[in-house]
């Protein structure tokens, strides 16, 4: 198969990475974007937005949906593909596929993430059986049953406050003893009925048959074990950046989120990361927006140059 060539690439069709392509392709400039999953990122998994940059309480879904199409109309090539390398040489950079290999003189990485696992017994195996992570999505096959959510951020909170319109009980099981989420979530938790909340308690074992019947919970401050029979599992206990497939010139800190300097370049030249795939990125949609928009800003210099 013959090379593609692109002004730009944008690894990733999240938020970040539709608002990128969609910026640098409004400057008439030819864009690929690449995704290996469904388009839109972790954030079709949310019902309501807070801070949606399109408008007021738009879903994930109708924002991606809103971008991947205007990004269609300026003629962004999307493609469904996994990255698997970013090659770099003499003449530009090259970023491989499973399927092509497409050649540009910038690049944009904005990945994104992942929900983490906790890596405990059952997990997997129990994976669509029971054990989930999308409360949006799934909550309803819970109707009048009980859950387990383990987490003590945003996300879970969210998502035990979505559970809870379907379920006759949430366990919101946290090894803290406060949370981190912002107030108005801490303050919904606490007024529900449904929510019951397991202080400074981790979750060590899923169990059961056809299906997740049981977790097994153990207390941190004096070893107590318990099990907490329920029908389904949602862990939100933090992201994995997605940057397996990047080269070792590109740094990464500690937990394998791209380095970048101020303006949002990495170490590679000619390639730039936003979004949740970055170190220190916040989290915020709004931000996701503005990372994007500088990361374009910087790759457009040097393909104008």
């Amino acid at each position: 198969m013959a090379e593609r060539t692109f002004d730009l690439i944008v690894i990733g069709e999240g938020i970040t990475g539709l608002t990128a392509a969609n910026r640098a392709a409004r400057q008439g400039h030819t864009v690929a974007s690449c995704e290996a999953e469904l388009f839109g990122g972790l954030v079709i998994n949310v019902n309501e937005l807070e801070g949606s940059p399109v408008a007021e309480h738009a879903s994930g879904v109708e924002l991606a949906s809103s971008l991947m199409q205007e990004n269609a109309s300026l003629g962004v090539s999307s493609m469904n593909e996994r990255v698997i390398a970013i090659d770099a040489d003499g003449s530009g950079l090259r970023v491989r596929t499973e399927a092509a290999t497409l050649a540009a003189r910038a690049v944009i990485i904005a990945s994104g993430a992942r929900l983490k696992r906790l890596g405990i017994p059952g997990e997997a195996e129990f994976d669509h059986r029971g054990v989930s992570q999308c409360a949006d999505c799934d909550g309803p096959m819970y109707q009048g049953e009980e859950v387990v959510v383990v987490g003590g951020g945003d996300s879970a909170l969210q998502e035990a406050l979505v559970l809870a319109r379907f379920c006759r009980k949430v366990h919101l099981v946290h090894r803290g003893t406060r949370f981190r989420a912002r107030p108005r979530f801490v303050e919904e938790v606490n007024a529900s009925d449904r929510i019951a909340v397991h202080w400074s308690t981790v979750a060590e074992a899923i169990t059961g048959s056809q299906g997740v019947e049981k977790v097994r919970v153990s207390r941190t401050t004096d070893g107590t074990k318990a099990e907490i029979p329920c029908t389904g599992f949602f862990a939100y206990v933090g992201l994995a950046p997605n940057s397996d497939f990047l080269p070792g010139a590109i740094a990464r800190d500690a937990e394998g989120a791209v380095v970048t300097d101020e303006s949002l370049r990495t170490a590679l030249a000619g390639v730039w990361a936003a979004g949740a795939v970055r170190s220190g990125y916040s989290g915020l949609l709004t931000d996701a927006v503005k990372e994007a928009e500088i990361a374009v800003a910087g790759a457009l210099r040097l393909i104008e140059s």
